[in-house]
């Protein structure tokens, strides 16, 4: 599955990047667990787990649909498309005084992301099992 490899390797150092943010946030603020209170900390540990709220199940359909024969180049589409939202979602809501169109355009850009994935899942499955 080489598109979903390819698509899982460009969101890898995003993850590390936001996971990073958290862990520098920890040390800041000297808090193990937990938020502490701290509301630089919490935003940050927020978009982190956003980030693996989503990622995978996108992640998992992509591959689905990539064994089941889904046109390259609209599984490239959504990759890049996944990978701009989760990016311009993961900026709107780390900024303290976030513009919530940004957050808004990465949700429903993940969002499509997701829904399309599932269809091509479904029309796939739906393929083999006539």
């Amino acid at each position: 599955m080489p598109i979903t490899a390819l698509y899982a390797a460009l969101l890898t150092p995003l993850l590390i990047f936001l996971s990073v943010r958290v862990i520098k946030a920890r040390r800041g603020a000297r808090v193990a667990i937990g938020d502490g209170g701290n509301p630089a900390l919490m935003r940050a540990m927020r978009v982190q787990a956003n980030f693996t709220e989503y990622v995978p199940l996108a992640l998992i359909l992509m591959a689905l649909a990539e064994s089941l024969q889904s046109p390259a180049l609209a599984l490239h589409a959504l990759g890049v498309a996944l990978v701009v939202g989760r990016s311009i979602h993961a900026y709107g809501v780390s900024q303290a005084s976030e513009t919530i169109n940004i957050r808004v355009a990465g949700t429903v850009t993940t969002f499509t992301v997701l829904g399309c994935l599932a269809l091509l899942c479904l029309a796939g499955a739906m393929s083999q099992l006539v």
